[in-house]
């Protein structure tokens, strides 16, 4: 199997051996039980009696308690390696279907969406530390690139699955599946800690000095009016990817088509394996902005007549057909945000910090967003005034977007 998935990658990979496909497979199995967990969120919550409003606003709080952690795992995790930061999220995991499944009021529901955000976040700091520390400089991006295909392929799985398994009845088995999927992912976790067992394997990483809070501050005002353009961006396609998660398994409870909830992710999720060979010429011809302002317009013409397509068929495939040009999009803007790096090393810190909070900020807006667009009308003309959002964004962003981009920072601005 890891043969397999081996042929599959960029001839650029050098491997020495298989452990970056270990941790993949981990990602994967533990991304089909985080997956199940996205879905089933809610759905349960409504089962309940919430309203979709009620159910934004609960699965915004996840990311705001996301970005609280970002500051304390930090500290918490500081010069541990990646095994201790694994046990403690399969740890965390492995009681949280019980959280889940007790939840019966906004506070209970309230605590599990900041366990959700804290398991989460200790799968980023762990991939982050195994790559940074276990692969060579020139092999982190393709590194990532791994992580992020088989974590992509289970985001087309797991939804498939669970939506056809919850579709008649409701019961026990999902909290099994999850279990499974998550005892399978600690299995690759077991491989890689035994294969990383001589100390000498571990790249040292020098800590960054302290520098003043008002400094960075400082740093960080003046480089989100600089890239102010680029981080509205950002958090607009994360929006849209809270608004699919959030609203999807209830359309799916909203319709008679089998398991249509499922496939409705899966047609949204699986352009993203499939347009990322395609985007690096792309960039090279129009230009990464540009690419990733016009994509999102399509975008945003084709989802905003979504509410006239009635046909759940149709439906599908116009998801799959606008999900094409967001997931070109996405790349693109990341490819913007390296060079911006490569620009100005010295604030690589800052600007990966300011990417992540667009990235926090994008899935607090897009939950509640969408419950409240879902309750006010219903959830299939809420998607159609998200496209009329996009593409009154795209539109503004290429009139008022400079061709070029230059970030500047000064050593002297540190002090």
């Amino acid at each position: 199997m890891l043969l397999a998935f081996k042929n599959l990658l960029p001839r650029y990979f050098s491997f020495g051996n298989r452990r970056i496909f270990i941790l993949g497979l981990m990602v994967l199995f533990w991304g089909m039980y985080d997956n199940i967990v996205q879905y089933l969120t809610p759905i349960l919550i409504m089962r309940q009696g919430y309203s979709i409003t009620v159910i934004g606003l609960i699965i915004g709080s996840s990311s705001i308690a996301g970005a609280l952690f970002d500051f304390f795992i930090c500290r918490v995790f500081k010069n541990t390696d990646f095994r201790r930061i694994f046990l403690a999220m399969f740890a965390v995991c492995l009681f949280y279907p019980l959280l889940l499944w007790q939840a019966n009021s906004i506070w209970l529901w309230l605590l599990a969406m900041a366990v959700w955000g804290l398991y989460y976040d200790l799968l980023g700091f762990g991939v982050f530390d195994y790559v940074g520390r276990h692969t060579l400089a020139e092999q982190h991006s393709s590194s990532f690139g791994v992580v992020q295909i088989f974590k992509s392929i289970a985001g087309v799985v797991a939804p498939i699955i669970i939506g056809l398994l919850i579709a008649e009845n409701f019961n026990w088995q999902p909290f099994a599946l999850m279990w499974i999927f998550l005892f399978a992912g600690f299995i690759f976790f077991i491989q890689l800690f035994f294969a990383h067992r001589k100390k000498q394997d571990i790249v040292e990483i020098k800590d960054e000095p302290k520098r003043n809070i008002w400094v960075e501050l400082k740093i960080w005002k003046k480089l989100w009016v600089k890239l102010l353009p680029v981080l509205s961006f950002t958090l607009f396609i994360f929006v849209i990817d809270a608004f699919f998660w959030t609203l999807a398994p209830l359309y799916g409870q909203r319709t008679e088509f089998y398991g249509f909830g499922g496939l409705f992710l899966a047609a949204y999720i699986l352009p993203f394996l499939i347009i990322g060979w395609f985007v690096g010429p792309i960039n090279k011809k129009f230009g990464k902005k540009r690419t990733a302002f016009v994509s999102m317009l399509i975008w945003s013409i084709l989802m905003s007549v979504f509410f006239i397509v009635a046909d759940p068929w149709w439906q599908l495939i116009l998801v799959f057909v606008s999900a094409l040009f967001i997931s070109l999009s996405l790349p693109s803007i990341n490819g913007a945000y390296a060079d911006y790096i490569s620009e100005a090393p010295i604030v690589e810190g800052q600007i990966q910090g300011l990417e992540d909070f667009a990235f926090n900020i994008g899935y607090v807006i897009g939950p509640i967003l969408a419950g409240i667009l879902a309750d006010i009308f219903n959830i299939s003309v809420a998607f159609s005034i998200l496209g009329l959002c996009g593409l009154l964004l795209a539109v503004i962003l290429l009139k008022v977007t400079p061709t070029s981009i230059v970030v500047k920072v000064k050593r002297s601005d540190w002090s």
